[in-house]
């Protein structure tokens, strides 16, 4: 099974033409369609409106560039009981 996901757009007409080139030829399918609407950008919501501090990924965007980010030390494994 392939999973797909693409955005597409329905014209004027209300068709949906979907253009998905495949490796297959001459088979037959089972295709399944989920269609959802994609949210008009007037209700889209800021970063802001997330709870997101104003300008927060503008000041971390890159930050880690350069560096390595690693696991610490985690110490000892606590021991348990065995379950019955």
């Amino acid at each position: 099974m392939q999973s797909i996901e693409l955005r597409s757009h329905v014209g004027e007409d209300g068709i949906l033409q979907l253009v998905i080139p495949l490796e297959l030829s001459n088979v037959d399918l089972d295709v399944t369609v989920t269609v959802t609407p994609v949210k008009p950008e007037e209700e889209v919501k800021t970063p802001v409106e997330l709870g997101w501090t104003p300008g927060f990924f503008e000041k971390t965007l890159g930050g880690w560039k350069g560096e390595t980010l690693a696991r610490g030390e985690q110490g000892e494994y606590e021991q348990r009981d065995e379950l019955l």
